[in-house]
């Protein structure tokens, strides 16, 4: 039997999902198995409805060597573990005369932990476990949540957070559920021998494709111990993500109530003068915190760098302590003693990093609004520490031993690969260097018609935004276009103020059209009151600009309030262009443009979702049209009909309401 060519298995698979090939899905699945092929790098962009899943999922098992793949968000992970692998494993069997396996491996705090469910949690305050479930009113939230766990914890055959629906806080999964720090470890745990972390890791040594997040896949290249198995191809989908979580993983954090909880899990484990030591250098620590501190902290001032080393060296003490101290008399010590060391291990670190004061990192202070959340309940402020660039890192630990692609709708910004390439660490495209990770980009386009489908309009005729200023013309003319679009709006705003300024007035100003507001209900309820309402309008900021995903007349118009520039206070951002400039670059346009285009780019795509879909992106920002950048940002958008007149955009959008409105009837 002859090996079946790569058109035959994409035609197989296209089938089984009941799709329809695409020239673009074509092209990039030859892309993918070419640099599969000769282990180079390749960078894919596909617009939005290209079928980019199958597009490099076939290639992958046509190769037969182990690939990761690796997503930002849970949606994607389970639209490949839940339909797209399990239907193209099926298809492409009969072909390739084999069955790949598959599974799906993320960090072991996503996984119940049978020995917190059964033996209980450590407390702070008293020595050992006690009962979680006993302990919550049974008519609380967190008492209902945690009921709820444990008859689920009968049920589940992989102990995945996010099988359970609907969810649970925060505070209810961290009863049941240990970082990689905490866990005892499957050979000294009574229940290692039945973890769900544990079985998830041994399916992905089995499985021929493992799917995995972002978060992981940073873990397994920052912290050198591998977690994710051996594998000679690495996916990265939703690749404009992948720096922002990498970055997270990498940052550091010091706030007062974490370091007194560090206190009191330590206190009575170890002798008198250690703990004491630790809790006088935690009350240092807390004092500082409450000073006004300026946001980035180019220096450490002198006071806080004593209070830091002082709490560096208590925890290194309190940390040989624990290991050498041993009281039978703390009920199931071990795990006692294990997140105590956890969280005086996590202070330690973060306290020698600042200190070490290395000039690849950026350390600012911040001080946030009271919250309940456990971390903040000493001070609403924290000490934060994050790599200045993850370039570097990626470059040496992404691009090495295996062939990497990255796949995403926005990769190609100004109308080149090269900034995106630049943030993961790669060389401008066809630059020759002995280190240099080759690679190559391939934008395999789109199968919407954007000009046909969408106009782009440009409000250049109001004033020119503000930070933080009251923008009157800008309310009056989002008014005016919701009324034409009959609602069906998407309003991505660049900050959660301005959304809720903007929700607030138009709900008196228009009241016959609902506004649904980002934190009023959970992402996913507001989502799916959009999309069942077409008079519906959705206001929010970040999440909304990259999450949101509603084909239909339900969304005719998205909205930008004004370029999301980052804030020219952001400690990093800041600090990141100035790097650029002290290294003789345009730190504006490497930074703060590019940061601007991708989610320009990202909220954009929000609106054609669907072959049928029709719209208007309107920017209520004249520098899209006047500033010199502007024509960097629009070529970063998909290429909709461009127009600056506001007459026409109104007009348009009656039209396509018009439109919806007879469907809705019919």
């Amino acid at each position: 039997m002859t090996k079946p060519s790569l058109p035959e298995l994409l035609h197989a698979a296209v089938t089984a999902v009941g799709g329809t090939e695409r020239p673009g899905q074509v092209t990039m699945a030859e892309s993918v198995a070419g640099a599969i092929d000769d282990g180079s790098h390749l960078l894919v962009q596909a617009g939005t409805g290209t079928g980019k899943s199958l597009g490099y999922l076939v290639p992958a098992l046509a190769h037969g060597e182990r690939v990761v793949v690796a997503t930002a968000t849970l949606a994607l992970q389970r639209q490949l573990v839940e339909r797209d692998l399990p239907r193209t494993v099926d298809a492409l069997h009969p072909l390739l005369r084999r069955r790949p396996e598959f599974a799906m491996l993320k960090g072991r705090s996503n996984y119940l932990c049978l020995h917190r469910l059964h033996e209980g949690v450590p407390q702070d305050e008293e020595e050992g476990l006690f009962d979680q479930f006993e302990a919550a009113a049974p008519t609380s939230k967190l008492g209902q949540d945690l009921l709820r766990l444990r008859d689920w914890a009968d049920d589940t055959e992989n102990g995945d957070r996010d099988d359970l629906t609907p969810g649970v806080s925060d505070k209810a999964w961290a009863q049941v559920s240990v970082s990689s720090r905490e866990c005892l470890g499957a050979s000294k745990c009574a229940y290692g021998a039945e973890c769900f972390a544990e079985m998830a890791r041994e399916r992905a040594k089995l499985a021929e494709v493992v799917v995995t997040n972002h978060a992981l896949l940073a873990i397994d290249a920052i912290e050198g111990a591998p977690v994710l198995p051996p594998h000679e191809v690495l996916i990265v989908d939703e690749a404009h993500e992948l720096v922002s979580r990498v970055t997270g993983v990498a940052t550091g954090e010091l706030t007062p109530g974490q370091v007194n909880r560090a206190v009191r899990r330590a206190a009575k484990l170890v002798d008198e003068k250690a703990a004491d030591q630790l809790q006088t250098a935690a009350e240092g620590f807390e004092r500082l915190m409450e000073l006004a501190l300026p946001g980035r902290l180019e220096e450490i001032p002198e006071d806080l760098g004593y209070a830091l080393a002082a709490l560096r060296d208590a925890s290194r003490t309190v940390i040989s302590a624990i290991g050498t101290t041993r009281d039978k008399s703390v009920q199931d010590e071990d795990a006692v003693r294990k997140q105590a060391l956890a969280s005086v291990e996590t202070v330690h670190d973060v306290a020698e990093r600042i200190v070490g004061g290395s000039e690849w990192d950026v350390v600012w202070y911040e001080r946030h609004e009271p919250r309940g959340g456990a971390a903040y309940r000493h001070s609403g402020a924290s000490l934060r520490v994050a790599p200045m660039s993850v370039s570097g890192l990626l470059r040496e630990k992404l691009f090495a031993d295996r062939s990497v692609v990255l796949t995403s709708a926005t990769l190609k910004l100004g109308g080149d690969f090269n900034g995106v390439g630049a943030s993961l660490g790669l060389a401008p495209e066809g630059t020759e260097g002995d280190d240099l990770p080759q690679w190559k980009g391939v934008d395999v386009g789109s199968p919407f018609d954007y000009p046909k489908q969408g106009i782009l309009y440009v409000a250049k005729h109001l004033s020119r935004p503000a930070r933080d200023g009251d923008r009157a013309d800008m309310l009056d003319e989002l008014t005016e276009l919701i009324q034409a679009a009959g609602g069906r709006t998407l309003g991505l705003f660049s900050s959660m103020r301005a959304a809720q300024q903007a929700a607030e007035e138009l709900r008196v100003r228009i009241p016959e059209f609902p506004i649904l507001l980002q934190g009023e209900e959970t992402l996913g309820e507001l989502i799916k009151n959009f999309a069942a309402d077409p008079r519906a309008c959705l206001f929010g900021t970040l999440s909304l600009w990259q999450g949101v995903d509603v084909p239909g007349p339900s969304c005719q118009l998205v909205v930008m309030d004004k370029i999301p520039f980052p804030r020219p206070d952001d400690p990093l951002m800041s600090a990141r262009q100035k790097a650029v400039e002290d290294a003789g670059g345009n730190g504006f346009m490497a930074v703060a443009a590019t940061h601007a285009a991708l989610l320009m780019a990202q909220g954009a795509g929000r609106l054609v979702r669907a072959s049928g879909d029709r719209g208007v992106v309107a920017v209520l920002d004249q520098r899209l049209a006047t500033a010199r950048y502007g024509g960097y940002l629009k070529s970063s958008l998909p290429d909709f009909w461009y127009t600056t007149d506001r007459n026409q955009a109104r007009k348009s959008l009656a039209a396509i309401d018009a439109v919806a409105r007879q469907a809705e009837t019919e």
